[in-house]
């Protein structure tokens, strides 16, 4: 049997759009042939959630307020259907996604969300940092990249480690539930609040 690895389970995912279990599958069953991947998935009526092009205007808006009532989230999370909107599985993806907006304090939504004077600012920063640590220059702009991966981990809700369950990212998440209701599933927009936290 084709050992799969990881990181090819991942870049189907990402081209597809898929759940990563049903993408490691795939390429099990295709031996790791990324078109008959591809392939397979698309006879099983899966590849469609890569497709982000499909209308979502139906969803739903959930909030979280932690019980000190000093801390709260609103999230809109979009999908193609009211039915999927209403299922058992979405609704528990909403909830569980406020709440980890509540306590993970994302600041985008996706890494091409953030605002080019922000990353121009954290490179600045970071080059700063390297330069102080002594490091040669020839590797500065590469370690200012790998620190900038760090901060999309950090401040980006869909590169982020799930509240609830660390050893997966909110993405992976979102990938699974495009699976399950065989729909494009978007999260549209969000806030935090904290008690006398400030800003808009």
């Amino acid at each position: 049997m084709t050992t799969i690895r990881s990181e090819d389970v991942k870049k189907l995912r990402a081209e597809t759009g898929v759940g990563m279990m049903d993408c490691k599958k795939a390429l099990q069953d295709a031996n790791g042939d990324f078109v008959r991947a591809r392939q397979i998935l698309r006879e099983q009526g899966l590849e469609l959630m890569g497709q982000q092009g499909r209308e979502a205007s139906e969803g739903r808006v959930e909030c979280y307020s932690h019980h000190s009532a000093k801390i709260g989230a609103m999230v809109e999370i979009a999908c193609n259907t009211d039915f999927a909107a209403k299922s058992a599985d979405f609704v528990q993806f909403s909830k569980d996604l406020a709440l980890h907006i509540a306590a993970a304090k994302p600041r985008y939504i996706a890494p091409e969300n953030v605002p080019a004077a922000d990353l121009d600012q954290e490179r600045e920063v970071y080059r700063k940092q390297l330069e102080k640590e002594g490091k040669p220059a020839h590797i500065i702009e590469k370690a200012v990249e790998g620190r900038l991966n760090r901060f999309y981990e950090e401040n980006c809700l869909l590169k982020q480690a799930f509240a609830k369950d660390p050893t997966v990212r909110v993405e992976d998440l979102l990938a699974d539930l495009r699976t399950k209701t065989g729909e494009n599933i978007l999260i549209k927009r969000f806030s935090r609040y904290e008690v006398g936290a400030g800003g808009a």
